[in-house]
């Protein structure tokens, strides 16, 4: 019985550390990374627009064949209205563990959004509980998460966004 007491506390901490995953209807928790250009960019500074958080690297193939769906879309929706706001955003955070490849790609690629930062430490990555890439966040113009993951991607993405045209 001494045995249990000792190890429940430690089993509590554990869970209590562990990042909580978030979902559909939560509030996006604030991303601030560095741009390319050496500038702090914020997702709160797109509030009132569609935004898809999108985690990707350089290297990561799926990625990079994700990237063409999104221009796209961005070219797409980027003015059209929605139910809870104005145009869509894309808001790119890179895992790369290297600046170069990443900035590389974001010309090869034709990244044409102005939000691209670089989560080199991982926090962002790790506040979205996000565990494999691409990984993608549709939020809505209050702030709150309407769609993630596999869902976000191919067509997926384009569904999504009609469903939230005014």
């Amino acid at each position: 019985m001494a045995k249990f007491f000792f190890i429940l506390p430690i089993a509590l901490l554990l869970i209590g550390a562990t990042p909580k995953p978030i979902g559909k209807g939560e509030l996006a928790p604030e991303i601030e990374l560095i741009s390319p250009g050496g500038k702090k960019i914020k997702l709160s500074k797109l509030k009132g627009k569609m935004v898809l958080i999108d985690f990707w690297a350089s290297w990561c193939g799926p990625c990079r064949r994700e990237n063409p769906n999104v221009v796209e879309a961005y070219n797409k929706y980027h003015k059209l209205k929605f139910k809870t706001g104005k145009g869509f955003e894309v808001f790119s955070v890179s895992l790369d563990r290297q600046e170069d490849p990443w900035l590389e790609a974001i010309k090869k690629d034709g990244l044409i959004w102005k939000n691209h930062g670089w989560d080199k430490d991982g926090k962002v990555s790790k506040a979205y509980s996000v565990s494999s890439i691409p990984t993608a966040f549709l939020i809505d113009g209050d702030g709150k998460i309407i769609a993630y993951g596999q869902e976000l991607r191919g067509l997926g993405l384009h569904l999504k966004l009609d469903e939230q045209l005014n």
